[in-house]
Formats: C-alpha cells, structure tokens, sequence
C-alpha cells in the first residue's frame, strides 16, 4: 500500500535511503551519504511531498516529489527487484503530468528502470556536490 509519509516514519525512512543509496552509488564514499542523513531529515524530506510503500507494517521503499521532479525514490535493499520501485514510480505518475529527475551516470541498473518506465535522457549535468556526471531524464514533459 502506498500512503502519504507521517513523520514517525522518519527513522525507516532514512535507514532505507542510506542503505539503497551505499549500494545504488558504490561509485561514491559511503561516508558522504552518511554525512548527509541530518540533512535529509531536516530539509529534504519536510521540503518533499514524501510517499511511502508500506507492507506488513514495514516501509518497504519511498519517493519524493518536489513540484514535478522526483526527487527521491528509493527501495531497501532486500526489497529491491519485487516490483516495489514500479509501483511507486507509477504512484507518483498519477500524481503528475510531467517528471524530471537526475541519475548517475554510473548509476546504470536505475537508468535501464528508469528507461523501462518511460523516462527519456534529456543530457548531461555534474553533480556538484559529488562531482560525478549524471542524466537529466523526464517522464512526459
């Protein structure tokens, strides 16, 4: 079930995000990732209309949008390649008429998803907090 995010789902949130984001971006040190949890619980996150897919009383995975770009999606790891990902990335397109996000280049098991559910690569950009390339890629815009 999907469901608008409550703030006591704040720790599984976070623990889902650096778990999934250590393994998704190897490429980079996973001390950078843990040096950013603080500011993901208190900007991103409260910025974010943040959505949750709950199962059996567990957060499986969440997204979150930010005006029209998909800001975060994210599935734990042992989750990951059940079919949680699609569902959300379908939640959030019937809660949008036009997505962008950014990828990692390096990133490439989530640009083939990303591809497979339609999103198109617009070019590239650096990231400047990591300084790694990544696409730009948009979903009916």
């Amino acid at each position: 079930m999907i469901r608008k995010y409550r703030e006591t789902d704040i720790y599984q949130i976070l623990e889902i995000w650096l778990s999934a984001s250590i393994k998704a971006h190897a490429f980079v040190d996973a001390e950078f990732w843990a040096s950013k949890v603080t500011e993901m619980r208190d900007v991103y996150i409260p910025a974010s209309e943040t959505f949750v897919f709950e199962s059996d009383n567990q957060i499986a995975g969440f997204y979150s949008l930010y005006g029209n770009t998909l800001a975060a999606i994210f599935v734990s790891p042992s989750l990951q390649g059940r079919g949680v990902g699609a569902a959300m990335l379908d939640d959030a397109k019937s809660r949008r008429e036009c997505l962008q996000l950014t990828v990692y280049r390096e990133n490439t098991p989530s640009i083939n998803f990303y591809k497979k559910q339609g999103f198109i690569s617009l070019g590239e950009q650096v990231d400047e907090q990591t300084g790694h390339p990544e696409l730009v890629m948009e979903y009916y815009c």
